[in-house]
């Protein structure tokens, strides 16, 4: 009979050696699978830790240069799972940021540098904003106390809008993010829909639910036989546009038509 232990490994603030010592742990416990989804750090270390046990994991970068897998369509080792595809959605995402605040030509981005995907995200969002005529404000934070911090410097730079970079570690944080939008009245996009459920102006990115019924279906069938090296990698398809006109009215901000003809959800 399988053993299956739910385990989060992508526990935001935690360590890669942190990460490390779990994932160890699962090892030594002879789990029949594991399962980490969000930060690639919790993928990287179980591949780390084992190259026998099943993973399925669901990652944002490509997992082929992260090197989990050989090719998405031969993963060829333990390993396989979900790309949703963040950095792809990057240049999207600023592109619907300045449908929505057309005059913002000065557009801070919010990074956590702890994140391995950190350095990508500002590449695509320097090649986007490059390409938009838009100029960009840097901004690091990896603490509650650094995000605090990084809207103070937000508002020296009078920067008019804020793209609010993806991963665990903000997404733990998604009710400060917001409150300190809405305390710098500064209209922000973020990345996944329950920032607009809590009073974010705009979200774009894959759909959350569909992403893990993903894994979860990759999960079952490695439990019931199936073996990693032979379930391709899934790139997300679904995405959603959710946007809150409460907030938007609230800025003061004028929802093109276009643009909510075009939402997934619109919160009222």
């Amino acid at each position: 009979m399988s053993r299956a232990i739910t385990w989060p490994l992508s526990i935001v603030g935690r360590t890669v050696i942190m990460l490390s010592e779990m994932a160890a742990e699962l090892v030594r416990r002879q789990v029949s699978l594991i399962v980490t989804s969000g930060a690639a750090a919790g993928a990287l270390a179980a591949k780390n830790a084992t190259s026998a046990i099943p993973i399925v994991f669901a990652v944002g970068q490509d997992p082929v240069k992260l090197g989990l897998v050989e090719s998405l369509a031969r993963p060829g080792g333990n390993a396989t799972g979900v790309n949703f595809l963040t950095n792809e959605l990057v240049a999207k995402r600023l592109g619907l940021l300045r449908e929505l605040v057309p005059n913002a030509a000065r557009v801070a981005v919010l990074v956590n540098p702890s994140d391995v995907i950190a350095d990508r995200i500002v590449g695509a969002a320097q090649a986007a904003a490059q390409a938009a005529g838009l100029e960009l404000v840097l901004l690091n934070a990896s603490t509650s106390r650094e995000i605090d911090a990084a809207f103070a410097t937000l508002a020296q730079e009078r920067a008019n809008a804020l793209f609010v970079g993806p991963g665990a570690f903000f997404n733990a944080r998604r009710i400060q993010l917001v409150m300190l939008a809405a305390h710098h009245r500064i209209p922000s996009t973020y990345s996944v829909r329950a920032y607009a459920e809590a009073g974010g102006l705009m979200t774009y990115g894959t759909n959350q639910a569909e992403m893990f019924r993903q894994v979860g279906s990759y999960a079952g069938r490695v439990l019931k036989g199936a073996k990693p090296a032979d379930l391709p990698v899934v790139q997300s398809t679904k995405f959603e546009l959710v946007i809150n006109l409460n907030t938007a009215r609230a800025l003061g901000l004028e929802v093109p038509s276009t643009l909510l003809a075009r939402a997934d959800a619109v919160i009222e």
